[in-house]
């Protein structure tokens, strides 16, 4: 199991809209949710590549406490199953 937690969001956000979209990010554009997305769907590419079936999950809830343990309190935001179609 892997778990990402992306420590940059916004900042990525401001390097992808610009100094009019950097006033828009938290009122308009929620980071964590376009970061969130755009990061699904290049998994799910790179999954498919490789052959790889897979449940992605975008989770509300769960923090990281330090390096060694998770609080979980988890509600599941979005889901996505990976399938391999053959060919």
């Amino acid at each position: 199991m892997l778990i990402i937690e992306v420590t940059n969001a916004r900042e990525v956000m401001r390097k992808r809209l610009g100094s009019l979209g950097n006033r828009l990010i938290g009122k308009l554009v929620d980071a964590d949710s376009q970061v969130e997305k755009a990061l699904i769907e290049e998994m799910e590419i790179a999954f498919q590549e490789f052959g790889i079936e897979a449940k992605i999950l975008s989770v509300q809830g769960p923090t990281l406490d330090g390096s060694q343990s998770i609080k979980v309190p988890i509600k599941v935001k979005k889901e996505r199953n990976v399938i391999v179609n053959e060919e």
